[in-house]
């Protein structure tokens, strides 16, 4: 190869080389435009800080299933720890077997999303910890029923009176749903490649993955799925450009108009967040999607009016991948035990 030849040769590497770093560098850059990192260390609920105390009465209250009126439900039987915060289940079953009209959301970074529940009824997590409690499809109890339980059970008395010092009486159907939402709000999964690569790993991702967040970006989803949760702090309306069929839509369910009234507001749901997406089958507020890659697909139709291919599809779905975190590792709390003028059960 002639001087000249390898000087041309050698510029025009250089210049692929330089293209694709500065390509690499502006990805980078556009995604950190548009989302954030999940923090290390859990975020603080206003007017209602955390403690030790507080958080392990929270705990053991998320555990407890005497808290519903058959004392065979607790938060974390659709909720639960180690399995993504969810139930895997498309609607989690309740009280007397009656089964709950939407799939549960998880309950992992909840605490950064905008409401709770897929209709946005409940404002933070204080509210949707009691929410529960008393809906009679799910533990199907009363704020009164919930009070007297506890305090039928003598052991937790020390644990609200730490948790809550200087009140007369700690153990209140308030300070049940405040510490419960202190407790939850330490369910967060930071560490996810995601994450990294938003704090400047270039490595984190693969060239697939990477080829993915463009796409996800591109297509338009990060239109809804940005922030610091990918999701979660906006409300859209399922079937932007094409309404699904009613299996993924059941017409019944029309959304956030239950909670508004407003016309506009039928068939609009809070946008869920797509951290540890992966792990929290089945998708949508119906539970009747179990393949993330049909998920996938399902949304650029009728959300973006984007027919994606198969390889789009599967490259997307290998970024969303991503976005599993470090799974919060909880030990199991040793609970008050039940006495003798402990309320029982009822079916």
């Amino acid at each position: 190869m002639s001087h000249r030849a390898k000087s041309i040769f050698l510029a025009l590497v250089g210049g692929v080389v330089c293209s694709s770093a500065w390509s690499q560098s502006a990805l980078m850059k556009q995604a950190q435009g548009l989302f954030k990192p999940l923090p290390a260390t859990p975020p603080t609920l206003p007017g209602n800080p955390a403690t030790p105390a507080k958080v392990s009465l929270g705990k053991m209250l998320y555990f407890d299933p005497r808290l519903s009126r058959s004392h065979a439900i607790s938060c974390n039987s659709c909720h639960m720890i180690g399995m993504g915060g969810v139930d895997l289940q498309e609607t989690s079953l309740g009280h007397r077997w009656q089964h709950g009209g939407r799939n549960a959301p998880t309950v992992y970074n909840a605490v950064f999303d905008i409401a709770q529940f897929w209709d946005g009824r409940a404002k933070d997590l204080e509210q949707q910890a009691g929410g529960p409690l008393v809906n009679p499809v799910e533990m199907g109890t009363t704020e009164q029923h919930v009070v007297e339980q506890l305090r039928g059970i003598p052991g937790y008395a020390p644990y609200f009176a730490k948790a809550f010092p200087g009140t007369h009486d700690a153990i209140t159907f308030e300070n049940v749903r405040r510490a419960i939402a202190v407790f939850e709000a330490t369910l967060v999964t930071p560490g996810a490649r995601f994450d990294r690569y938003l704090q400047g790993d270039e490595n984190a991702l693969d060239a697939t993955q990477k080829a993915g967040l463009a796409l996800f970006i591109n297509k338009g989803c990060a239109g809804c799925h940005n922030g610091i949760n990918l999701g979660g702090r906006t409300y859209a309306p399922f079937g932007v450009v094409e309404r699904p069929g009613a299996e993924l839509l059941p017409p019944g369910d029309k959304g956030r108009f239950a909670v508004t009234k407003t016309a506009s507001d039928e068939y609009v749901f809070r946008v869920p967040s797509l951290r540890n997406i992966s792990l929290t089958p089945p998708y949508f507020h119906s539970g009747k999607s179990w393949d993330l890659r049909q998920a996938v697909a399902i949304m650029g139709s009728s959300q973006l009016g984007a027919q994606l291919t198969d390889d789009e599809v599967a490259k997307i779905t290998g970024f969303l991948g991503t976005l599993t975190g470090n799974q919060p590792s909880v030990v199991l709390p040793t609970l008050p035990p039940s006495a003798a003028a402990t309320p029982r059960p009822h079916p």
